[in-house]
């Protein structure tokens, strides 16, 4: 698959060398020349420009692309490159710093596939890791594992069901769990899922759609 990557800070360079990893082509794009130079000396090809012009991205070929993230510190960039990638038909994930208000968030979640919250992730999985998770050494050396955040909507087939009565595919695990604007934290069996909540999930790649469907509305 072929993905353009907005913003090669923390986030954007890890995704862009997972992406490579996995035998998928990413291209960057970024406004920085330092940080240009060194998605090529990472091996990428790169594009330098505003995220949020159309005329750069598509030199960058958001026409032929699959997905676009767009993992910049500014949120309106990070909006209008999302709201390009979709009228180009991509699938597109945004990145939201955790101190946005709620109204801020539901703003731009409506519009996009996907919102990731760096920090927040960063720390559920740190904290998985104290109390005895192995979070790191899934995430780098399991290749064929997907970690994914998503927000339980109006009409998902969860709302209501406990953590226990949650029937994932064999291998899917949820590690977090957040009420809707609230930190994720380790998930109880007995914790009920209400409409707003967010959950960190582990799966296999190959077993990602059905994850979705067990835990979103049919026509997310």
């Amino acid at each position: 698959m072929r993905f353009v990557i907005v913003g090669y800070g923390r986030v954007g360079s890890r995704t862009a060398r997972i992406l490579t990893e996995e035998g998928h082509d990413a291209i960057v794009v970024d406004t920085d020349l330092d940080r240009i130079e060194r998605a090529e000396g990472d091996g990428f090809e790169t594009f330098q420009g505003d995220g949020a012009d159309e005329d750069v991205l598509m030199d960058a070929g958001i026409d032929d692309a699959d997905a676009i993230g767009a993992f910049t510190p500014d949120l309106n960039v990070n909006f209008a490159a999302c709201m390009v990638g979709d009228h180009h038909g991509c699938r597109t994930v945004l990145r939201i710093d955790e101190d946005y208000r709620e109204d801020i968030y539901e703003k731009y979640a409506a519009d996009v596939d996907e919102i990731v919250y760096p920090e927040r992730l960063g720390a559920a999985g740190a904290k998985t890791a104290m109390l005895g998770g192995d979070f790191n050494v899934v995430a780098d050396l399991a290749t064929n594992l997907q970690l994914t955040v998503l927000e339980i909507r109006d009409g998902s087939p969860a709302v209501g069901k406990r953590m226990s009565e949650l029937e994932l595919p064999e291998g899917a695990r949820i590690y977090a769990h957040g009420r809707e604007r609230e930190s994720l934290t380790i998930p109880l069996p007995g914790t009920e899922l209400a409409v707003g909540d967010e959950v960190a999930v582990i799966t296999e790649t190959d077993r990602a759609e059905e994850v979705r469907s067990t835990l979103l509305p049919a026509s997310a």
